[in-house]
């Protein structure tokens, strides 16, 4: 049986990781997946070696390397296509389950919506970096860039997250709209870590019910 794919998405501040940390010890032990399926956690980008140095050129909050938005653009669709090959499409073909911090969704939030480039050629090269490949879930942690901009304001922020407010407006404005062309799992984030986890969870539970054996 092929495995399953599970993305998280949302702005930055929306909880991601702490969700993701959760999931990591949850699923496993929560009867939902088959027996004998591991579970493989990974991000975007950084799944693998080379996106790794990838995201230390695109999230350098240096800026040393002065990216354009379509350099920036291009780096993100290298990391996919290598994280793709080398980590998502091998696990999914023995049957494990991925769960990924970040997919195409964020492309076209942050370099669509928020940098303004062509939503088209973003398409074009999700297509080509996939070979369509799409997640059998996508959980969008939906919180204000109000309420985004308050939890990262007392950490150290990274080139993407130091773009400021009306940039993560246009983010988040594209991943509402994402989130209802996809029809994406929408997960309201401005709640306690616990009221989301046991939401996610739930959310989870009922889709994949039927599946363990």
């Amino acid at each position: 049986m092929r495995g399953r794919f599970l993305v998280i998405e949302g702005i930055d501040g929306c909880g991601k990781t702490t969700q993701l940390n959760e999931l990591h010890e949850w699923l496993p032990i929560s009867g939902i997946m088959p027996r004998g399926v591991k579970l493989e956690i990974t991000r975007e980008p950084g799944g693998t070696s080379l996106g790794n140095v990838l995201r230390r050129i695109l999230l350098d909050p240096d800026g040393e390397y002065n990216l354009e938005p379509l350099t920036e653009l291009l780096l993100y669709a290298a990391d996919r296509a290598q994280h793709v090959s080398q980590v998502i499409l091998p696990a999914l073909d023995r049957g494990d389950w991925v769960l990924s911090d970040r997919f195409c969704g964020s492309t076209i939030a942050y370099q669509g919506y928020g940098r303004r480039l062509s939503l088209t050629i973003i398409s074009q090269l999700e297509e080509m970096v996939t070979s369509g490949l799409q997640p059998d879930l996508t959980l969008w942690l939906a919180l204000s860039p109000e309420d985004a901009i308050i939890r990262i304001k007392d950490r150290s922020v990274d080139r993407i997250e130091n773009n400021g407010i009306i940039f993560l407006k246009q983010v988040a404005v594209g991943f509402e709209k994402l989130a209802h062309e996809r029809f994406w799992t929408q997960i309201p984030a401005q709640h306690s870590k616990t009221e989301v986890s046991t939401a996610i969870k739930g959310v989870i539970g009922t889709v994949f019910s039927n599946l363990a054996t």
